[in-house]
């Protein structure tokens, strides 16, 4: 039978995305192998004992994310995460969950930063494809860090402008927009804590999405809090809840 011109044609699946898995000790490193080959979306292309050799075999395989330990002898994840992410997504995967780590580790570009024992291998397979795909993903106590750096100078009243944050994690520059009226205006709102740091994340450019991942929730309850949000504000637009929030707006 004459094959039609017009014949509608099967896509192809998408490939794999292809992981590195970089990790001192060989245990984790099977069982990341095994967890995320199990995936029909995941493969893993190669591994690593250090910063060294992964660097040395994402420039082999080009992967399409690094999962990389902070803490390995020779050269370690975070020294060896600025060469990374020159060539791939870099998700942190790692027990150490300092705060000053975890803040680190994002402004030297890592895309996510997961603390083991804090997600499931569903989660853990989730957040390779979020991290693959251009999207923030981070466990509870990573979060925790990244609020708290939003956050902290608000919380102990030291300063009247928050910190300049990575301009690839927040990228319209929260930090230009905050002023001491600002500041001192939030507390009329009557925002509960979730709502103030969603509120803090979406003045500063987040979309629901990326707001959903960096807190750990559904979108659906991002919006749930936005409803919240926009009805305690009195308004029902982004950014003129923005503009209230920062204390630029007028009344």
């Amino acid at each position: 039978m004459p094959h039609h011109p017009f014949a509608e044609r099967e896509e192809p699946p998408p490939r794999p995305l292809r992981v590195l898995v970089a990790d001192d000790n060989p245990v984790i490193r099977a069982g990341l192998t095994a967890v995320l080959g199990a995936q029909d979306d995941l493969t893993v292309v190669a591994e690593a004992e250090d910063g060294r050799a992964a660097w040395e075999a994402a420039l082999r395989v080009r992967p399409d994310v690094v999962l990389l330990d902070v803490r390995m002898p020779g050269v370690d994840g975070m020294s060896a995460l600025p060469h990374l992410v020159r060539l791939a997504p870099v998700m942190m995967l790692t027990y150490s969950d300092e705060t000053e780590i975890v803040q680190e580790a994002v402004r030297l570009g890592a895309g996510g930063y997961l603390v083991h024992g804090e997600f499931t291998t569903a989660q853990l397979a989730q957040a390779v494809r979020d991290v693959g795909g251009g999207r923030p993903h981070f466990t509870p106590t990573a979060t925790n860090a990244l609020l708290a750096h939003i956050r902290g100078p608000a919380t102990a009243h030291a300063k009247s402008e928050l910190p300049a944050l990575p301009t690839h994690f927040l990228p319209k520059g929260l930090s230009r927009l905050q002023s001491p009226v600002g500041q001192s205006s939030k507390s009329r709102f009557q925002l509960s804590s979730r709502e103030a740091e969603i509120m803090d994340l979406i003045a500063s450019g987040m979309t629901n999405q990326q707001i959903a991942a960096v807190c750990f929730i559904s979108e659906k309850t991002v919006k749930n809090h936005i409803n919240r949000i926009f009805a305690k504000l009195h308004t029902t637009t982004r950014a003129r809840a923005a503009a209230k929030w920062l204390g630029v707006a007028g009344e």
